[in-house]
């Protein structure tokens, strides 16, 4: 059976010290192997130079990364120089998204969705860059329906996505119930799921209440009833992620992306119990 193809994603710097982090998770993270890594954009590109700086200097470093990339209050034109650089830094992988506009700025400008930006890839670079996109298991925040999140996960497929990313989940039976809707709806990519590894109950719940995920009620409970015992919830946290990936592997997901949080170990300890990596 081939191997999985494995990813990881780190949030982008905004000083100095956090990008010398970066490079140095990203040392003990190739031990890994992983296929690529990811580094976000912040809300309206409000990471944008951050982003930028530390994507250069990982292509410098003979790193295979994947920039996300939004318009947020970005011209075309400015995107556009944003692509030509990443391509002439030898960056062949884009993770392309409609993003978040920062608060404040939202009620003046409309978002540029995702499958406008994956076009305005397309046209601005035919298919130098393998264009990422991101997919919601338990629906995006912003659709009215499945339906409509079905259909709107199809546009950035048909404007020229190679393959997807999930939105982080608990609940296997979500991604395997979407990959059947996407199928259904004539789309066929890879969908790798996003796993978050459960370090701190509360940041959990803070990034889980902005993203729209959920947290299954058992796995709260858990949570909650072993905050203040360190030992006892990573324990917990370990078995559950650790689980939902097997889960996940077993049922035919095509590798894992997973969201670091800019630090090493809880990958680098799941992908041992899982016994893809040394």
């Amino acid at each position: 059976m081939e191997s999985p193809c494995i990813s990881f994603e780190f949030s982008a710097p905004k000083t100095d010290q956090d990008r010398e982090r970066i490079f140095r998770v990203r040392e003990r993270l190739d031990a890994c192997q992983p296929s690529f890594y990811s580094i976000t954009y912040g809300a309206g590109g409000s990471t944008k130079e951050g982003t930028r700086q530390t994507v250069l200097d990982l292509c410098r470093q003979g790193v295979n990364v994947a920039p996300h990339l939004s318009f947020g209050h970005d011209s075309a034109e400015t995107i556009a120089n944003l692509l030509a650089d990443y391509k002439a830094a030898g960056v062949t992988r884009i993770v392309a998204l409609r993003g978040d506009l920062p608060s404040g700025i939202a009620s003046h400008r409309s978002l540029v969705y995702a499958n406008e930006l994956v076009a305005f890839i397309r046209e601005k670079t035919g298919d130098h860059f393998h264009i990422e996109v991101a997919a919601y298991p338990e629906v995006h925040p912003d659709s009215v329906s499945v339906q409509e999140d079905i259909r709107y996960f199809k546009l950035k497929v048909d404007a020229g996505a190679d393959s997807a990313i999930t939105q982080y989940f608990y609940n296997p039976d979500a991604y395997f119930r979407f990959l059947e809707l996407t199928v259904k709806a004539g789309v066929n990519i890879p969908i790798v799921p996003g796993i978050m590894p459960i370090t701190n109950f509360r940041t959990l719940v803070r990034f889980s209440a902005i993203c729209g995920a959920e947290i299954p009620r058992w796995i709260f409970k858990n949570l909650e009833s072993l905050e203040d015992d360190s030992d006892g919830l990573k324990a917990f946290a370990e078995e559950v992620v650790h689980r939902l990936c097997e889960r996940l592997l077993a049922g035919g997901a095509p590798g894992l992306h997973i969201y670091t949080l800019n630090q090493s170990l809880p990958a680098i300890r799941l992908l041992k119990n899982l016994g893809l990596t040394a």
